[in-house]
């Protein structure tokens, strides 16, 4: 299961991100590495972005970026 396939309430664990270097460097650099725990909180009106509840801060991430990494739910 992918991050842009969980729905608002949903925990999870990173399982693996399979993205560029740019794209990896930013989602490293907030903190979203393998073996963390991400809550989906709100949605936009379209579903693009999504807000994450990731080590205590609210973070926006856009679908296309979501779809590279990799989640278990919990």
């Amino acid at each position: 299961m992918y991050l842009c396939d969980m729905k608002v309430g949903n925990k999870a664990i990173v399982k693996k991100i399979v993205a560029n270097d740019n794209i990896k460097r930013r989602l490293l650099d907030i903190g979203l590495i393998e073996g963390t725990n991400v809550e989906c909180v709100l949605k936009s009106p379209f579903n693009d972005p999504k807000a994450y509840l990731i080590r205590g801060a609210i973070i926006a991430i856009r679908k296309e970026d979501c779809d590279k990494i990799e989640v278990d739910i919990i």
